[in-house]
């Protein structure tokens, strides 16, 4: 099993790093740029069609290519969105480009987990044991984690988290007042 935790995108160097992103930037996957840095982002990321993924949005961050928002899959840490991709590890080239992960790797991931190397003991099970309901969870993950506005609410910038605590103590410290 190979994790792809912090092992991001520093094996390229950083003008290949910045041309990819630029690709990204200028293809038809949604990628913002966290503090304007290329060396930090985030891609929005459908599930593939006629899987159990599909009408799924995810929040993926890079450079350590994990999903933000929950997914159920066997070789995806349904806690920390680490992915278990032996495939980029095995087969990458420097022919392939960041855009590769989106179009190629994570699509094949969805559509053919692999059970024998898991990250995620239960999906793991469940999709040997019970394929139906294997695909059942999976269905009701992209249904309960997975929309555009849960996707949305990752990654948001700690100024907007600050500003939101900020709210919420003033309406804490409103409602002390009141009793």
């Amino acid at each position: 099993m190979i994790l792809i935790v912090g092992m991001g995108l520093f094996w390229l160097g950083t003008r290949r790093i910045e041309t990819d992103v630029m690709k990204m930037l200028m293809s038809d996957y949604e990628v913002s740029l966290v503090n304007d840095n290329m060396n930090e982002f985030y891609v929005r990321f459908h599930g593939p069609t006629e899987t159990p993924f599909a009408g799924g949005v995810w929040k993926i961050h890079s450079p350590s290519i994990g999903f933000m928002n929950k997914i159920f899959h066997p070789n995806i840490d349904e806690l920390s969105g680490s992915v278990c991709l032996d495939v980029i590890n095995q087969t990458w080239s420097p022919m392939f480009d960041l855009i590769n992960i989106f179009e190629v790797f994570l699509p094949q991931l969805l559509r053919y987990p692999n059970p024998n190397d898991p990250l995620n003991g239960e999906a793991a099970a469940m999709l040997m044991r019970h394929p139906k309901d294997y695909d059942k969870k999976v269905q009701e993950y992209v249904q309960r984690y997975a929309t555009k506005e849960v996707a949305d609410s990752f990654g948001k910038s700690n100024e907007a988290e600050e500003e939101e605590d900020e709210v919420m103590s003033e309406v804490g410290s409103l409602s002390d007042g009141e009793n």
